[in-house]
């Protein structure tokens, strides 16, 4: 039709595209980029359509976040199971097509989210292990690499109860090195402005105030224990722990042309864990 106005397309999130401009830069990060890419995506189509919970944080629970006790509960989250049980499938599938899951993981996980009835009671157990910081072991029905599936597939649904949370909670007296609202291990950390370090979950996305030089894992605060190192641009460091031997990469946002984004400094702080393992520690 002539006259016609074409509608203009929407920009890109700032993530995906900086993830773009990272596979420019660096090729040889191009795989793990494009995983994060469709990783992301497919988490945001999801958070899209999962509603904003109602969590009342009363005195008790209050209480026992400050005895350590993550503030989440199982049943806080909104889950649609139609739509987590999709969304493991897709992670799977993405996570496969990258090569970074096994064939047989996958068909494995592709089984179990089919039947609701395993599936369901599986992510229930996982969730509330985490909480207690207590391991959940794989199985023949539970192949090793779930864990890691579940913590990507059901983030749309724990992101949307820290959006209900945070406004509502003082997480200042939080001295743990893992997640007070959900109880994971951080996946990065941030170096603010003011030389304070943030810890951000790698599963629920939430962030919180850590002591700047110990260890999230061991809380080892021995300077001499703890080994450091940064790119050459001094964007991205990593503190190693003698004591226990595991690591933290942060992103230092002091003069940095942009805040961090946990996705895109993920995936360019990967020649950093592959230093980091050189040198004898875990992530």
């Amino acid at each position: 039709m002539t006259g016609e106005r074409r509608r203009p397309s929407r920009p890109e999130p700032r993530d995906i595209a900086e993830l773009r401009q990272l596979k420019t830069l660096q090729p040889e990060l191009a795989p793990a980029a494009d995983m994060h890419i469709a990783l992301l995506e497919l988490q945001r189509r999801v958070q899209a359509r999962v509603s904003l919970p109602w969590i009342q944080c009363d005195a008790g629970r209050l209480g026992e976040q400050q005895a350590g006790h993550p503030l989440l509960r199982f049943e806080d989250i909104p889950i649609d199971w139609t739509e987590l049980r999709l969304m493991v499938r897709q992670t799977a599938d993405i996570l496969r097509r990258f090569e970074a899951l096994e064939p047989d993981d996958d068909d494995r996980i592709q089984t179990l989210a089919r039947e609701g009835n395993t599936l369901e009671p599986a992510v229930e157990q996982w969730f509330r292990a985490s909480l207690a910081r207590e391991p959940w072991p794989a199985d023949e029905v539970h192949p090793a690499m779930l864990g890691q599936v579940l913590a990507l597939a059901i983030r749309p649904f724990l992101a949307r109860c820290v959006e209900a949370l945070l406004p509502t909670v003082d997480l200042s007296g939080w001295r743990h090195g893992y997640c007070p609202m959900c109880g994971w291990d951080p996946e990065l950390a941030v170096i603010t402005p003011a030389g304070e370090r943030l810890l951000l979950c790698g599963r629920c996305s939430a962030s919180w105030k850590f002591d700047p030089i110990a260890c999230p894992w061991c809380g080892n605060a021995d300077r001499t224990r703890i080994t450091s190192f940064a790119t050459r641009d001094g964007r991205y460091r990593l503190a190693g722990c003698d004591r226990c031997h595991r690591y933290v990469k942060a992103y230092d946002s002091r003069n940095a042309p942009r805040p961090v984004l946990p996705a895109v400094d993920a995936v360019a702080t990967l020649p950093l864990d592959a230093e980091a393992i050189r040198r004898g520690y875990e992530g």
